[in-house]
């Protein structure tokens, strides 16, 4: 007998997916390894030594749960970024914080603004709390601000979502424009502003955090998986009002935080001087994989995040072809997912050694494809 009928309505409804397939799924269906990791915004580079020591030194913490309160975290994103510890609130991943902030938004039928071809995850999370997704398409391949605005305003929709510098193209906008975009917003509408990319933008291009930290409808988002290399460990936070901040508490798991995740995070946030060299580093990587682009006759884009999108001058059929082609060379990619954006393919900085396998195999799987 089916266990269905124990599940909501919307929860039957749903269907059961993953919003991202990861390379160990693909090389379980191909039967073939992945040789170059360069497909999901990861940091190949990894955390610094001295991330890698304090987890050594603390391993045999792991026996003890995590502090509830993220104290000892919390204290010290604040201290870095200026502001009291009661306008931090951590969680598992930005993806984590986004599936709070859902919950506590968001019910049957509600309006949910955000771009069509943006983050999957948190179209995810709309869609598992029953919400309406309200998108608009990108401008330029980047994300329409005046579009954006218009939809929160038509719909008086109580969630809004940019990505500042964006994912899945690379673009951005200046902080000016965000900051006009952010207090132009009904005030029903809370804005997340996703900025798991702004140690890689340029400067310019992220608001100072006093100018929107007392905004009543603002939530910034920050990560540790990105530049600091600490993906696999899940460790997000949000900027926010003390109201929003202690929102959280109302509903999120006390005990998520993998203890040895936030050890690192810490011993990441002290090692300010590693960060820099890393993002160096990507836009070494980031103009390596512009110029091998350009040599196949391919248009990478310009980015402000750890990856290129790069226009493969057609169609999602085309470029889904490049990314199985290369594939099968063991050099794993993504793509963005709607039309027009899924013409491009994206390539995620890495080392030297993933970078001269992907310029050595590009030239054979364009030639299979054409």
């Amino acid at each position: 007998m089916s266990g269905f009928f124990r599940f909501t309505p919307l929860a039957n409804a749903l269907p059961s997916t993953v919003p991202f397939v990861g390379p160990e799924a693909i090389e379980r269906a191909r039967g073939r390894k992945v040789r170059a990791r360069i497909g999901a915004n990861e940091s190949g580079f990894g955390p610094a030594p001295s991330v890698l020591k304090a987890i050594r030194e603390r391993a045999g913490e792991t026996w003890m749960y995590s502090d509830p309160e993220n104290f000892e975290l919390r204290e010290a994103l604040a201290l870095h970024h200026g502001v009291s510890r009661e306008n931090i609130a951590i969680g598992g991943g930005i993806d984590g914080l986004l599936g709070e902030i859902v919950r506590l938004v968001v019910e049957p039928g509600t309006p949910v603004v955000t771009s069509q071809g943006g983050y999957p995850t948190f179209n995810y999370h709309v869609n598992g709390y029953g919400g309406r997704l309200v998108t608009t398409p990108y401008v330029n391949d980047r994300e329409d601000l005046e579009g954006l605005l218009s939809a929160a305003k038509r719909e008086d929709a109580p969630l809004v979502y940019l990505a500042n510098p964006d994912n899945p193209m690379g673009s951005w906008w200046d902080a000016g424009s965000v900051l006009s975009f952010a207090r132009a917003l009904p005030d029903r509408s809370l804005l997340i502003l996703d900025e798991a990319y702004c140690e890689t933008a340029p400067a310019g291009s992220t608001p100072a955090i006093d100018a929107l930290i007392g905004q009543p409808n603002v939530l910034r988002m920050r990560t540790f998986s990105k530049a600091y290399g600490l993906a696999g460990a899940r460790v997000g936070y949000a900027i926010g009002t003390l109201g929003n901040v202690q929102a959280f508490d109302k509903i999120r798991n006390h005990f998520g935080m993998a203890r040895i995740s936030t050890v690192a995070a810490l011993a990441a946030l002290e090692d300010q001087a590693y960060l820099r060299d890393v993002v160096e580093k990507i836009v070494v990587a980031r103009d390596r994989i512009t110029a091998i682009a350009r040599q196949n006759g391919l248009s990478p884009l310009p980015s402000a995040t750890n990856f290129v999108a790069i226009d493969c001058g057609s169609d999602g059929v085309h470029a889904r072809a490049i990314v199985d082609g290369l594939m099968e060379h063991g050099v794993f990619i993504r793509m963005p997912g709607v039309a027009p954006l899924n013409r491009c393919i994206r390539v995620s900085v890495g080392p030297d050694a993933d970078l001269d396998l992907f310029e050595a195999v590009l030239p054979k799987v364009l030639k299979a494809v054409r």
